[in-house]
């Protein structure tokens, strides 16, 4: 049988698997290459805005600048983004009033050496630099129940500026639709309150709370809701390609700029297929995406939208973060009950607790599917306790579920994990 070479998107290197290529359906993003010039298509979207005027226009000396990026988890090109946007404000404002916050919703915050990577090292020596945390009441201001019940709590930094500017990265979300945006604000930039109840057991067992789907979707209708009630004086998103080079830029009033976005996005990595499989290999699109097993939750919800009831979802994602140790994560899944018990209590409004949400999607994803992970951050009895079935060898893993399920039974594969997103027409 003829076989057929696929690298996957893991950690740093990727991972060579040999497949058989007769019983092989490989989705992948449409590949866009990227922007020749990034810097220059930057300054152009910030000059050229949508819906909104200039950036440097809207800055003026004595402002207080504050301008939200993403956390290390998303490969936002947040180094070329800043030094655009200082590039713009430069003479206008001055660096000492202006602050980078990072959206880190309920992640952890990064380290010093991580923002230096992150950002760039000339833009850390250059401004402030702040990581959010959704659980220091002191940094958080009450500003009502907004949307379909939601109090929102934000951060004061980001309510008591004079200029506030979200950059993001646009790519189709598992439950909100799709990631940038509003998204920057509420979650990210949101108190523990306010991003439990976006992401309670309700909304995100929505069927409209899925990947591509903005419009009567209740997380982002509640996200919406919050950023309009706010206000956000100017926005920026990219899209990257598989390589993080940016494809597209966009910027200008919040709403206009994303739903921009958002259709460049949804061009490239929604993906139709022509049937379900039983079997669906898949990653996490590699670092940053899966440093950790609480991220890679995305890459087995993107192969369940097309694995067949009682099929198998192979993932890999190396995870050297770990699962991680912080967070709710990890507790609520090893605490004894099966995924479909634990997804019960959940849905039921037992749980009430950080990180619920992913624990409640890949529940989810577990009553449908049975789902093994390849990786090398974690051991196999933490892969077990997360009620996962560890593998080492991902091809083998492959040969075994299609000879489990038949002689006619075909694979698809994700090499770029939820960078695709597969969907039947």
């Amino acid at each position: 049988m003829a076989r057929m070479q696929v690298r996957l998107a893991y950690g740093t290197a990727g991972l060579m698997v040999d497949l058989p290529a007769a019983r092989t359906t490989v989705v992948t993003p449409r590949f866009v290459p990227g922007l020749p010039d990034p810097a220059a298509a930057l300054a152009r979207a910030l000059r050229r805005p949508l819906g909104a005027p200039p950036l440097r226009k809207l800055a003026a000396r004595g402002q207080r600048v504050v301008i939200a990026v993403c956390d290390g988890t998303r490969p936002q090109p947040r180094a070329a983004v800043l030094r655009a946007i200082l590039q713009e404000l430069d003479g206008r404002v001055r660096p000492e009033d202006v602050t980078v916050l990072v959206a880190t919703g309920t992640h952890r915050g990064n380290t010093p050496a991580e923002l230096d990577m992150m950002l760039g090292a000339d833009v850390t020596a250059r401004v402030r630099v702040v990581n959010h945390d959704a659980r220091a009441a002191d940094s958080l201001v009450w500003l009502g129940t907004l949307g379909a019940g939601v109090p929102v709590w934000l951060n004061r930094e980001w309510t008591s500026a004079d200029l506030r500017i979200t950059t993001g990265l646009v790519e189709p979300h598992f439950f909100a639709g799709f990631s940038g945006g509003p998204k920057m604000i509420a979650p990210g930039l949101a108190g523990l309150e306010t991003v439990l109840a976006l992401h309670d057991a309700r909304r995100i067992g929505d069927p409209r709370a899925t990947w591509g789907v903005i419009e009567g979707n209740p997380v982002q209708d509640d996200v919406r809701a919050i950023a309009d009630t706010i206000g956000t004086d100017f926005a920026l998103d990219v899209v990257v390609n598989a390589r993080q080079e940016i494809t597209h830029v966009f910027a200008g009033a919040l709403f206009a700029e994303h739903a921009a976005a958002c259709e460049a996005a949804r061009a490239v990595a929604m993906q139709p297929v022509a049937h379900r499989f039983p079997v669906v290999l898949t990653t996490n699109a590699g670092h940053p995406l899966d440093q950790n097993l609480y991220q890679a939750v995305k890459g087995m919800s993107a192969a369940a939208r097309v694995v067949e009831p009682g099929g198998r979802i192979i993932c890999a994602a190396a995870c050297a973060d770990g699962l991680p140790a912080h967070g709710h994560y990890a507790r609520l899944l090893s605490a004894g009950e099966t995924p479909a018990a634990l997804l019960r209590r959940i849905e039921q409004g037992g749980a009430t607790e950080p990180d619920q949400w992913q624990v409640q999607i890949q529940a989810r994803i577990q009553e449908t599917a049975r789902v093994a992970l390849k990786t090398e951050g974690l051991s196999a009895e933490v892969v077990r306790r997360m009620h996962l079935d560890p593998i080492d060898d991902v091809a083998g893993a492959v040969a075994a579920a299609l000879q489990d399920a038949g002689p006619a039974a075909t694979l698809c594969v994700l090499p770029e994990g939820p960078q695709t997103i597969p969907y039947l027409p």
